[in-house]
């Protein structure tokens, strides 16, 4: 067996675990190919923040039926099957897949794997906590070009109402904060030019006496690059954290700051722990630091007893702050979280709100591109195809421009001569 495919669900955490995964199987002199029916071990590593995340997974799964090789390994993993009672239920739904993990346990995949290949045994194994002992590091097989990713911390403690991460993450663990400065460091002097910290809630990292601030001033170097973080949460990100970012030399101007909702009500039904004007307040204090910050942020519509006058709240909000991209979505309902006992909302008017919220978005972020005409901004490119280079400015928007000699990691001066909708478009200066 030499060849494995790995199709990943979800965020960027499982982005990061299927690098992790990669990296076990690439030790086991496997190298990767994007095609299910030549490869010999099939890694589907799975989502449940919301339901078409599963959907997505059983539907793959039956395509995969019909096109892997016979004596090939399907192995599903990752959040989905963490839930309770799923990976049984998947084992006996999709009898084909040949092993079941969950989150706690995929460092040991190898192990499974071996297993099965010399047994014909097939495996259903899902903890419910890490065991201490029994988990290794493996050095991952990084895909993300530029960026590396860096875990400082796993699970959640903040139990959203709509949210099933805890119940599948478990609650908040850290990182060693030497342990994150060594790898960043060992990146760094790999040629990385873009690190990106991750974390469900990265602003309560706390190691002994060490917050998530003293992490990032560690990680200030001379060295040019681009640090990142996410996800953050409205109610623990800092006002000094925003007068580090005025200061920093790395720190990339871009905030991802999810509010969910702009009604005050709603909030509150989610469990998120501040209103909307604590939230402006922080905004603010983001962009009287750094006037150029790129601000993102998640909106969800539709949750449980949303009313009109709710959503309109959301409107506004997303009018005043002018967010340079939002990840919209219509609230998915999980069994196990309390939102699920609420009072739910029929589809046709959840899908009526987000239209709207997509429309007003779309109007936002093509105004915003339309004022970077005539600007230079420093960008680092992260793809090239022929002299058409691709990359990011500091504010984390979207480039594009040609050059001859420029390269992959440059970091290049480019003045924007023209915006189409939201996508820009400049030469090198």
């Amino acid at each position: 067996m030499d060849k494995y495919c790995i199709q990943t669900y979800g965020c960027q955490m499982n982005v990061h675990e299927s690098e992790k995964i990669a990296g076990v199987l690439q030790s086991r002199g496997m190298t990767e190919c994007d095609d299910v029916a030549r490869a010999d071990i099939i890694v589907l590593n799975t989502c449940c923040v919301r339901e078409t995340a599963e959907t997505k997974v059983y539907g793959h799964l039956g395509r995969i039926k019909s096109l892997k090789k016979r004596d090939a390994v399907l192995i599903v993993c990752g959040c989905m099957t963490q839930r309770p009672d799923v990976a049984q239920s998947l084992a006996k739904r999709c009898p084909f897949v040949d092993i079941v993990l969950g989150t706690f346990n995929q460092s040991l995949i190898g192990d499974y794997i071996d297993r099965f290949i010399h047994t014909g045994v097939k495996t259903v194994d899902v903890w419910r906590s890490e065991k201490d002992g029994e988990l290794r590091d493996t050095a991952p097989a990084r895909t993300s070009g530029i960026n590396a990713w860096v875990n400082i911390m796993y699970g959640c403690n903040n139990f959203c109402t709509y949210c099933i991460v805890p119940y599948v993450r478990g609650r908040e663990r850290c990182r060693p904060i030497d342990d994150i400065v060594a790898d960043v460091d060992g990146l760094l002097a790999q040629g990385y030019k873009q690190i990106t910290l991750l974390g469900q809630n990265v602003n309560s990292y706390a190691w002994h006496d060490k917050k998530f601030i003293d992490l990032l001033k560690l990680l200030e170097s001379d060295k040019k690059y681009r640090l990142k973080f996410m996800t953050s949460h409205p109610k623990d990100i800092s006002f000094e954290l925003a007068d580090l970012y005025a200061c920093s030399k790395n720190l990339a101007h871009t905030l991802h700051l999810p509010v969910q909702s702009g009604s005050d009500r709603i909030l509150q039904a989610m469990n998120r722990h501040y209103t909307r004007d604590e939230y402006f307040k922080k905004i603010d204090a983001f962009r009287a630091a750094v006037p150029d910050i790129g601000l993102s942020s998640d909106v969800m519509v539709g949750f449980p007893t949303e009313t009109e006058s709710d959503f309109l709240q959301t409107l506004d909000l997303v009018d005043r702050v002018r967010y340079n991209n939002l990840f919209m979505f219509i609230y998915s309902r999980r069994s196990g979280t309390p939102a699920d006992e609420m009072p739910q909302l029929d589809y046709k008017t959840k899908q009526g709100r987000i239209d709207r919220l997509i429309k007003r978005q779309f109007e936002i972020s093509k105004s915003i591109a339309s004022e970077c005409v005539g600007k230079t901004y420093e960008v680092l490119i992260a793809e090239k195809t022929g002299d058409k280079c691709y990359g990011k400015a500091q504010n984390d928007t979207a480039v594009t421009f040609d050059s001859v000699t420029a390269a992959v990691g440059d970091f290049v001066n480019v003045k924007i001569t023209s915006a189409v909708n939201a996508n820009l478009k400049g030469e090198a200066v």
